[in-house]
């Protein structure tokens, strides 16, 4: 940590301005004082700040502005872009952006194939110096000798297979999760299988070729377990979950746009699963999936908005609430999930970046004062404890409160 940047804060509770030196300790906590908190900054591997290509959604400026707030300084944008991220020259437009208007540290995805297509493979030896991993989020590998030849030229190149699992014959147009919320209200269900199905598939060929590997997003329980056995069979693997699959079910939904990702909200087994996976460790890190999309395409309910919803700006109060205050989790180890895991994992520097909260105090969500251009979220008017003062990126603030 550096020893010439001073935080300046004004307590409440004697009313007046003090500075101090923020310095790591052994845990993950870096200090308190009075009723602060500072954290390493956070890091988000799975985010969509949609630039190039779809700016009308979110760009590499407001993105990269709402992650700050949220307490991030090193996010991982994913490839489903214009162009697609599939050749040097395409990425490099977007590593042009990410230099001249971003605030914080963002690594690029490369797709996996061209055009995120699932046809041919992506030229990944010229983008291999320039990508953090290899993705084709927002779609799954279909073919099961397209994956294998990902994770051959994949492990060539010292690089990770990052993994969107989605079998697209299981879809069967479904939008939200095939349980009993969906049967009772007339909506087309996305079955568990269609996810776990294509994990199975993955993990089958990590342990023949032996290559890196994550999973994004995982909502399943059956997910959690054979990610479970995976990591008992000592394959080098790891995954995600976000903070709406550890917090709400298909019993929170309603006919709102902001009720709609993918993967959906599951059955309360599965959320409870999810949790357990946590605390075992089976679960690695929590990442946000923040999927920004215009008002308009989240207007139209359930069945006709756009899956996504905006994450980056909540996690942490979204966590800190409901899985560290209620004894499930704690603190430090919410900061391993948030920071220490993800950095850890996909080989990001642990610099003097940090991040400044107020634990004390308490907000109702009003996506109006969110720094994304999505506002579209399933908490919205809910009561949240954690408020970020101040995100520091080596030295330079990046955020600060009012």
């Amino acid at each position: 940590m550096s020893q010439n940047f001073e935080i300046m804060l004004k307590s409440a509770q004697f009313g007046d301005t003090f500075s101090f030196r923020p310095h790591f300790s052994e845990g993950a906590i870096i200090s308190k004082i009075d009723k602060y908190v500072i954290f390493p900054g956070f890091c988000d591997v799975h985010v969509h700040f949609r630039e190039p290509g779809f700016s009308y959604k979110e760009t590499i400026k407001t993105g990269s502005m709402a992650a700050a707030r949220g307490g991030y300084t090193d996010v991982c944008t994913m490839p489903n872009l214009s162009p697609v991220p599939d050749n040097a020259e395409n990425l490099k437009k977007q590593l042009d952006i990410i230099e001249t208007d971003s605030v914080i540290n963002v690594y690029p995805y490369a797709a996996i194939t061209v055009g995120q297509k699932g046809e041919r493979l992506s030229c990944m030896e010229e983008m291999q110096n320039d990508c953090i991993a290899f993705s084709d989020d927002g779609r799954g590998v279909q073919s099961d000798d397209m994956m294998r030849e990902a994770m051959i030229r994949a492990k060539k190149l010292g690089k990770m297979i990052v993994a969107h699992c989605e079998v697209n014959s299981l879809l069967k147009g479904g939008y939200i999760h095939d349980g009993k919320w969906a049967a009772e209200h007339g909506h087309k269900g996305i079955c568990s299988e269609s996810e776990y199905a294509q994990i199975e598939r993955d993990l089958r060929l990590v342990e023949e070729i032996g290559c890196k590997y994550h999973v994004c997003h995982i909502s399943a329980k059956e997910s959690v377990e054979l990610i479970r056995k995976a990591k008992q069979k000592g394959l080098d693997v790891t995954c995600e979950t976000a903070p709406h699959y550890l917090v709400l079910d298909e019993n929170d939904l309603k006919d709102e746009g902001r009720f709609k990702m993918n993967p959906p909200l599951r059955a309360t087994e599965d959320r409870l699963a999810l949790i357990e996976g946590i605390k075992d460790g089976t679960i690695d890190m929590i990442a946000t999936d923040h999927a920004p999309h215009s008002a308009e395409e989240k207007s139209k309910g359930l069945a006709g908005s756009a899956f996504g919803i905006t994450g980056i700006e909540l996690a942490f109060p979204i966590m800190y609430t409901h899985l560290v205050k209620t004894g499930i989790i704690t603190l430090e180890h919410l900061i391993k999930l948030l920071t220490i895991n993800p950095k850890t994992r996909f080989g990001i520097k642990q610099d003097n970046s940090f991040t400044v909260w107020n634990l004390e105090k308490s907000f109702k969500v009003n996506p109006d004062e969110f720094i994304s251009m999505g506002k579209a979220t399933p908490f919205e008017n809910c009561e949240l404890s954690g408020v970020c003062e101040m995100t520091v990126l080596e030295d330079k603030v990046v955020y600060k409160n009012n």
